[in-house]
């Protein structure tokens, strides 16, 4: 069985959403732009709980910058939840609260914000002090969360605000999710956030291990169990041999550096079994990116990946 939240351990199915690739190896950079539109819409068709992109800066290839494109592509999406990633010690906090109070008040259901540290290079070329990230990284959540309430915020810890606000406001609170791996951190997404996401590259013995971390840390934070999300990087198709065709372009150059336990290649049958082992073990949400650049491959992907979801409701 699934659970979602709690010591009452509730029964709900689990959520399919999708991460959009952001970067794409074009010539013209609205090709790229223009795949991300179509597979926001196939997402839509296929009825997919949740969408969402990425964030990362300072890249040598095209690299679609979240804000901007999640705009449009809400143009393409229904009435479930959306979001980003945002690597927070890179961004302003009055910003980019401002950015989502406005994502969020053209979206008909809640924003959800996946946060994470950014790594060193990023960090430098958007001069930012990579010591300093994870002060930095709590502090910014505790001043978007208090900006989003409708508060006035003043601090010198980080950012000299004075008397900061931000309107609008988003019509429901903004849901957080924070990526995690060793336990530190893990305890820390706990402690400050909603939910926990576990990185694509988590085997399924590492899958397991992490999640229990996460609980444990919320029963030691006398907090309930929030949304257990796990990222997989995935390809589907009709047919087992299909979809290993579609992705060993990417499988020969060692995808990612993912070990390939990691990875979810096959057919629909093969990935609802598989999924279904990932409810089992409690997570509430499985949030998929699709491995081939591919275009044709990708759109299949997510159609494929609606029966997926509904064989799993």
């Amino acid at each position: 069985m699934g659970y979602w939240g709690g010591p009452d351990h509730v029964y709900r199915p689990m959520r399919i959403g999708i991460s959009v690739c952001s970067n794409y190896r074009v010539q013209n950079p609205r090709d790229g732009a223009r795949w991300m539109i179509e597979r926001a819409a196939a997402a839509r068709a296929a009825d997919l709980d949740s969408l969402f992109v990425g964030d990362h800066h300072v890249t040598a290839g095209p690299y679609y910058q979240n804000v901007a494109i999640l705009g449009r592509m809400l143009a393409e999406w229904h009435d479930r939840p959306a979001g980003a990633l945002f690597l927070l010690p890179l961004w302003h906090p009055v910003l980019l609260a401002e950015q989502i109070g406005t994502l969020a008040s053209i979206m008909p259901n809640r924003f959800i914000m996946q946060c994470g540290l950014g790594d060193r290079p990023q960090s430098e070329g958007m001069g930012v002090d990579f010591s300093r990230r994870v002060g930095m990284f709590e502090e910014c959540i505790r001043i978007m969360r208090a900006l989003w309430a409708g508060d006035t915020v003043s601090t010198d810890r980080y950012w000299n605000l004075r008397d900061a606000r931000i309107s609008p406001v988003p019509a429901e609170p903004v849901e957080i999710w924070v990526g995690a791996t060793v336990l530190p951190a893990i305890n820390r997404t706990a402690r400050i956030a909603d939910g926990w996401l576990g990185s694509p590259s988590l085997n399924q013995a590492d899958a397991v291990k992490s999640l229990n971390m996460y609980r444990q840390a919320c029963a030691e934070h006398s907090k309930p169990l929030g949304s257990a999300a796990l990222r997989r990087d995935i390809c589907i198709a009709r047919t087992s041999q299909r979809a290993r065709e579609g992705v060993a372009p990417e499988l020969a150059k060692g995808y990612r550096g993912f070990g390939e336990e990691a990875l979810v290649i096959g057919s629909i049958a093969e990935v609802v079994e598989q999924f279904g082992r990932y409810r089992d073990m409690g997570y509430t949400d499985i949030i998929v990116r699709n491995i081939s650049q591919n275009q044709a491959v990708a759109l299949e992907t997510i159609a494929c990946l609606g029966e997926v979801r509904a064989q799993l409701v």
